[in-house]
């Protein structure tokens, strides 16, 4: 008994220098902390973009085109998508109206954050990122902060809402199982204290405010941006990270991302994991996560056809190669003014969680294989590395003739299983350079029909030439060989 008192407490004395883990204001101390592991297994979280912007929900459409930026657009741009808004805003609201007068219409009177949690979990996502302030300053929870330096309310709670949405949305995301983040701005383009004395702000507004934020609502995601105009000194950001890994309430739990100043976007991928945004990509080897909009807009964009709407099927080929390349994906949904969230994005986020609850097990938890994609013509195979998923249909590149099939070939791997995500059908699936154990079964997820597989050279071959039309299910399906 005293042997076993004995080995108890050495463990416990072994465990206390990691449970007392402390971090230095420094990058080098910051980096030893490490990513949290679950966001990296959590592979799919929704990002909400959502403020006073929601009002005039505008934007030029095209690539680039963010209705969140249209305050920037109106008064502090000097291009032409500035003549744009410009013309547009005059045109409906009138010269002599300010942006801050939009606030007044911000209503969200329809707003269901449980309807939005519900839709949130039927996508199959494991968490959620809302902007608790962008770049104009608003606050959707109630702080004071926000209300001091315009000397007006400028906050959800005191402003027309009257209500905590952010806080209201948290509750809910929760309920259903998700974790819950929140987008945090440093700056704001005209805030009268940002332009007049940018430590000052720092110091007086930004600080306490994030502060606030983190200690009310115990984020499991801090996605900081707007760091651009100022290094990591200027922002204090080291120091802000070591409150936040030794001294906040989400210490142990918090995934950060690397947006902390001028220097910092594609850096210390030990404290913060590493952001991309419409394309820009990575590859294996960093803990990374991809954003983007259904549409071009992160904002609801009203200018926005069904044309600009990416299709189902496409959102679920960028999950896959993204997390074939061990990123996550942030999809970004814009609710209107009013509080809903547009039907056709409801559509798309419920059609990816179809999908997701017979293939997940292909997604979630998973880690990249040694080639994150293959495709073949025929049975000829072909490798390539994309550099993002722009070219994700590279098949199209090919130009095959007549009598040969193209296919696309996403990989994932969890412990002795690996998961080829096939973007069409053939009756012969060749995965080039992999030799499965003698043993080893290939099954399609979510399909009971028996499948066999043999060794040509270095290449595995699947057969699937004794599938009829409608075996799979959908065009984008997973064999599994384990």
């Amino acid at each position: 008994m005293k042997k076993i008192i004995l080995y108890a407490a050495a463990f416990l004395l072994g465990c206390a220098p990691l449970a007392a883990q402390q971090y230095s204001a420094d990058w080098a101390s910051l980096n030893k902390r490490g990513i949290p592991a679950w966001f990296n297994q959590a592979k799919f979280g929704i990002f909400i973009h959502w403020g006073v912007y929601a009002v005039p929900s505008f934007a030029v459409v095209g690539p680039g085109g963010y209705s969140e930026w249209y305050w920037y657009q109106l008064d502090g741009a000097n291009d032409e998508t500035h003549k744009k808004v410009r013309a547009f805003h005059d045109k409906n609201y009138g010269k002599d109206f300010g942006y801050q007068q939009f606030e007044s219409q911000f209503k969200a009177e329809l707003f269901d954050p449980a309807q939005w949690a519900d839709v949130f979990k039927r996508s199959g996502a494991k968490y959620v990122v809302l902007t608790s302030k962008h770049h104009e300053g608003y606050c959707l929870w109630d702080n004071k902060q926000a209300d001091s330096v315009w000397g007006r309310p400028w906050n959800a709670v005191t402003g027309t809402p009257k209500r905590d949405l952010l806080g209201d949305l948290t509750s809910e995301v929760r309920k259903a199982g998700l974790k819950m983040g929140y987008y945090y701005s440093l700056y704001e383009w005209f805030n009268p204290l940002w332009k007049k004395d940018k430590a000052s702000y720092v110091k007086n507004v930004m600080t306490p405010q994030f502060k606030d934020l983190v200690t009310r609502y115990k984020p499991s995601v801090i996605f900081s941006d707007g760091e651009w105009e100022q290094s990591d000194t200027a922002w204090h950001s080291a120091e802000l990270l070591a409150w936040l890994f030794n001294e906040s309430p989400v210490k142990d739990e918090v995934a950060v991302d690397d947006r902390w100043g001028s220097n910092t976007r594609g850096h210390n991928n030990g404290a913060t994991y590493l952001t991309s945004e419409y394309g820009s990509g990575m590859q294996p080897g960093v803990v990374w996560e991809e954003s983007q909009g259904i549409g071009n807009s992160y904002g609801y964009n009203r200018m926005e056809t069904v044309n600009d709407y990416k299709k189902s099927n496409d959102l679920v080929v960028l999950l896959v190669d993204i997390v074939s390349r061990g990123g996550n994906l942030l999809l970004d949904i814009g609710p209107t003014a009013d509080g809903r969230i547009p039907v056709i994005m409801q559509q798309r986020l419920v059609d990816i969680g179809a999908w997701l609850e017979t293939n997940g097990e292909a997604i979630y938890n998973t880690t990249p294989w040694k080639e994150t994609r293959q495709w073949s013509v025929g049975n000829r195979p072909v490798v390539k590395e994309a550099s993002f998923m722009s070219d994700y249909n590279v098949a199209k590149m090919i130009k095959p003739s007549k009598e040969y099939a193209h296919i696309e070939m996403f990989f994932t791997k969890k412990d002795d299983a690996l998961y080829c995500i096939a973007t069409s059908y053939t009756p012969q699936l060749r995965i080039k350079n992999f030799t499965p154990a003698k043993q080893a079964k290939a099954v399609i997820l979510g399909s009971d029909k028996a499948i066999t597989w043999k060794q040509q050279g270095k290449d595995c071959v699947v057969d699937l030439s004794g599938l009829r039309p409608g075996d799979l299910g959908n065009n984008l399906f997973v064999v599994k060989i384990q």
